[in-house]
């Protein structure tokens, strides 16, 4: 409708000429094909924009109650003529629905950071998430020491069975990407990695994949040393990882992959992990564990505090027996969080990097964040911004009534001009364009005949010329001429 309008109205006051349609309707083609191209690229990350609205909503406000409020200019200019067709009274009321549209949005509004500030719970713990993996390779001692030494108060990691019972750390389901297993064991190297055994394992170097790739552009800050360091390092087992834990009063969440049912390890994987929670000496208590554990398994794990990685019900939470949800940060509403905080279930929202994000779950009271980029989130020490109920209440009355009186007055203008230019006839339009007048005033009385004759018509005889030919304007009412 607002690209309709536009084109109208610029199209009469400016009268574009088909090139300039032809190059309106290109713009519009390209803009629908990037939007459908940003889609198709980035069709997973859309839900990330509907978080960020939950932070950028009250600047938002501010910016589209600024542009309807200078349309206005352009649907004025449309509608306040003395003959209105139906057209421009369905303008009129798009127009005004649009404005109240955004003139009420607030109260659709769920804002974390719109709060006061004594009810604004502590600032959530950071977890590293498979360590430091942008400053180190992921799921490495290197990397979850770095971690600790950036502010992270708990470490994540991905736990995978070997064949022969031993649990070291893996996100994939195969050793290709962040080992050299493709070297080693050329013929294997599709095979789940949990069919080797942890000699085989512990015999892949597991660093210098991240030195050649440079995942997060962060190779060339690294030190001589570092990169010596990072190029030696080898596949983690849990065992090494919790020591490191408990030495640095740390805590762990596990993520457990069960292994595939050929697997000789199928049915004992978790007596296999609590075993390795015993042997590096770290408190059962500190370790939490993230699992898809069937109901006939869930017995088993009670050795551990439990986890679950999707969102539940409060009744399925005390079915379970589950003291803790981890969520990733698209499926983690504010209005969720709330309402399990207030049965008293923590919540962990993973794959937060960005302050802005971390910002508005830190407003939202989540008790922490599972972090790639704990290095990024130690830099804040507060939330980005904080504002009260009663002072964004201000503002948003007080926009809305300089807004109002804006387009009022930009009606009431437009209706002045345009009574105006109704006052004068053709004759006297054509007389003061023969006189010396400069091409300025001759345009403005261009203007103002073609508003008059549109208003009121032009008989059969009339035959009217604003392009003077050889510098004489010719206008005939059965009589004039030059």
């Amino acid at each position: 409708m607002i690209l309709a309008l536009f084109h109208i109205s610029l199209g009469q006051q400016l009268n574009l000429y088909w090139v300039h349609k032809i190059g309106v309707l290109a713009t519009l083609f390209t803009t629908i094909s990037g939007v459908v191209s940003v889609d198709d690229i980035w069709g997973d990350e859309w839900d990330i924009l509907l978080v960020s609205l939950q932070s950028t909503a009250p600047f938002l406000h501010i910016g589209a109650l600024a542009t309807v409020t200078a349309i206005s200019w352009l649907v004025a200019g449309y509608v306040v003529r003395r003959d209105r067709s139906n057209f421009q009274v369905t303008v009129l009321v798009i127009y005004i629905i649009i404005l109240l549209a955004v003139y009420l949005a607030p109260l659709t509004f769920s804002c974390p950071c719109i709060m006061d500030r004594h009810t604004l719970r502590p600032r959530p713990d950071i977890i590293g998430r498979r360590g430091a993996p942008m400053l180190a390779p992921e799921n490495t001692i290197v990397s979850f020491n770095r971690a600790l030494q950036n502010g992270a108060s708990s470490l994540e990691a991905d736990v995978t069975i070997s064949v022969d019972g031993v649990p070291f750390l893996m996100r994939d389901r195969t050793l290709r990407r962040t080992t050299d297993v493709g070297k080693v064991f050329p013929a294997r190297q599709f095979e789940d990695a949990s069919l080797f055994n942890w000699t085989e394992i512990h015999s892949l170097n597991a660093g210098q994949w991240f030195l050649k790739s440079d995942p997060y552009w962060t190779v060339e800050t690294l030190t001589a040393r570092d990169r010596l360091r990072i190029g030696n390092q080898t596949v983690c087992s849990l065992v090494d990882m919790l020591r490191l834990a408990a030495r640095a009063n740390s805590s762990a969440l596990l993520d457990i992959r069960r292994p595939p049912p050929e697997h000789p390890r199928h049915r004992s994987w978790f007596m296999d992990t609590l075993w390795a929670v015993q042997k590096a000496g770290i408190s059962p208590k500190r370790v939490r564990t993230v699992t898809w554990t069937p109901d006939t398994d869930r017995g088993r794990v009670r050795g551990l505090p439990q986890s679950a990685n999707e969102k539940l019900s409060l009744e399925e939470i005390r079915q379970r027996g589950i003291t803790s949800l981890a969520l990733h940060y698209s499926k983690a509403s504010h209005t969720d969080i709330q309402e399990y905080l207030a049965h008293n279930v923590s919540v962990t929202v993973s794959a937060v990097n960005a302050p802005w994000l971390y910002s508005v779950l830190w407003c939202s009271g989540v008790s922490s964040v599972s972090s790639d980029a704990p290095q990024v989130l130690r830099k804040v020490p507060y939330p980005i911004w904080l504002m009260s109920r009663s002072a964004y209440r201000f503002i948003w009355l007080t926009s809305d009534l300089v807004s109002v009186a804006l387009v009022i007055g930009i009606f009431c203008f437009q209706k002045w001009k345009m009574s105006g230019m109704q006052n004068y006839n053709p004759e006297q339009i054509v007389l003061s364009a023969v006189a010396n007048r400069t091409n300025r005033d001759l345009n403005v009385m261009k203007e103002k005949l073609i508003f008059s004759e549109l208003n009121n018509g032009l008989s059969s005889r009339e035959d009217i010329s604003l392009f003077p030919e050889n510098g004489y304007a010719i206008y005939s009412h059965g009589g004039l001429g030059d």
